[in-house]
């Protein structure tokens, strides 16, 4: 039996989200279409529910004290929750929703094209994606699974490995035509583009390629995407993932640079928490990911 006094009116927490996340009940009152009256009085209903004091008022400013900053946390997950329950009822009846999060150039480059097949495969399944970059908390992010790059270190989760990964240095054609790039020396004194998650990449690559590590000046990006274009703009090396070095080959926008295919240290993985080992869809999910890996394997370009 639930216990009315601890189940407050969706009014009442939209209410104490928007004014926690904005610092302003008029703000929280543009989103949500109420005036601000209407906000501050659910928010005085919602303090005399649960008997707890929760805002300061200062000059018809309401102050969140910790225990409305720390109860915020806690609704703002359990009104994602709902949200995507909602959005899975409608959008796909018939159950089955896996809620991933991904790697932005991965989703769009890798995982993107490779889905119909999945959906085509599993026509009672849907898939809602959101972008991270890096490791994030699953019991404060609302999400089934993840596929993220590093090593298989994030706790309290298990892990599925997706593939190593290599990688080739690539240019503009425009670039390759002057700039001398003939050993590691002259890409060394060149422009490289570097990735924030990514701080051993170029070490790995030289290392690969059979010399020393060198600290190498260029430009500092927190997406492979970004990476690219920069690249393709000739503004230096770009250091890629085969899956996507292979795409801007082909297409004639980039050109490599010296050996192809340089292992890296680190890996794709998919992660999830161990109380959605149950879900149904993610079931499915992981078992096509592993049946993908001839095809992964495919995507790596071999040194020539």
């Amino acid at each position: 039996m639930r216990q009315r006094r601890f189940l407050p009116s969706i009014k009442m927490l939209l209410a104490l989200d928007a004014v926690v996340r904005h610092g302003s009940a008029t703000a929280a009152a543009d989103e949500l279409n109420l005036t601000q009256s209407t906000v501050s009085r659910l928010i005085l209903s919602l303090e005399e529910q649960l008997g707890k004091q929760l805002f300061t008022r200062e000059h018809r400013r309401l102050i969140p004290n910790s225990i409305a900053i720390t109860y915020q946390r806690d609704v703002a997950r359990a009104l994602d929750m709902v949200q995507r329950a909602s959005m899975s009822v409608v959008t796909n009846p018939d159950g089955g929703t896996l809620s991933l999060a991904v790697l932005p150039t991965f989703a769009t480059r890798w995982l993107g094209p490779r889905l119909p097949e999945f959906l085509n495969a599993h026509p009672g399944i849907a898939i809602n994606m959101s972008t991270r970059i890096g490791p994030f908390d699953f019991d404060v992010e609302v999400f089934d699974a993840a596929i993220y790059f590093g090593e298989p270190s994030w706790n309290g989760v298990n892990h599925l490995k997706l593939f190593e990964e290599t990688v080739t240095a690539c240019v503009s054609p425009e670039f390759a035509q002057t700039h001398r790039m003939e050993s590691l020396e002259d890409v060394s004194n060149l422009p490289m583009l570097h990735l924030e998650s990514r701080s051993s990449f170029w070490t790995d690559w030289f290392e690969g390629q059979g010399g020393q590590p060198v600290e190498g000046s260029g430009m500092l990006m927190d997406q492979f995407s970004m990476v690219i274009q920069a690249a393709i703009s000739g503004l230096g090396i770009a250091l890629l993932p085969d899956y996507l070095a292979q795409i801007e080959i082909s297409e004639g926008r980039l050109v490599p640079v010296l050996k192809q295919g340089v292992s890296v240290r680190g890996a794709y993985w998919l992660v999830w928490p161990q109380e959605k080992s149950s879900n149904v869809a993610l079931h499915a999910f992981r078992d096509w990911l592993t049946g993908q890996s001839d095809d992964i394997s495919s995507t790596h370009m071999p040194a020539p």
